[in-house]
């Protein structure tokens, strides 16, 4: 189980580092790559956590499991709209398309390291 989780944190953090990359590319507003970097790192975060909640949760019941992840990471969109754009100050548009962009590619990546 736990090699399941190194496995997937290192892919994710591969593929939320190729996705930062192109979203730099794009959105070239001043303050977007500070933006879109602790977009980054909160996506890792939250996607890693989760997956390993998913993982403990699987045998049980999947249906459940994937439920407590998405809910997780709308919270998680949610709660960051709130604290990037208001504490933190970040550039709200590339703060935002980026965490949702980074959950949802990284959202994909769950099912082919589920398998048993």
């Amino acid at each position: 189980m736990t090699h399941a989780i190194s496995r997937y944190a290192l892919v994710t953090i591969a593929l939320i580092a190729l996705a930062a990359w192109l979203l730099t590319l794009a959105l070239t507003d001043p303050g977007a790559a500070s933006a879109i970097g602790i977009s980054a790192a909160v996506a890792v975060v939250v996607q890693v956590a989760a997956f390993a909640v998913t993982t403990l949760m699987a045998p049980k019941n999947i249906i459940a499991a994937w439920g407590a992840g998405a809910l997780a990471r709308m919270l998680t969109l949610f709660i960051y709209a709130l604290v990037a754009v208001k504490v933190l100050g970040l550039q709200p548009v590339p703060a935002l398309i980026s965490l949702a962009v980074f959950l949802f590619l990284s959202t994909l990546l769950e099912p082919l390291f589920l398998r048993r």
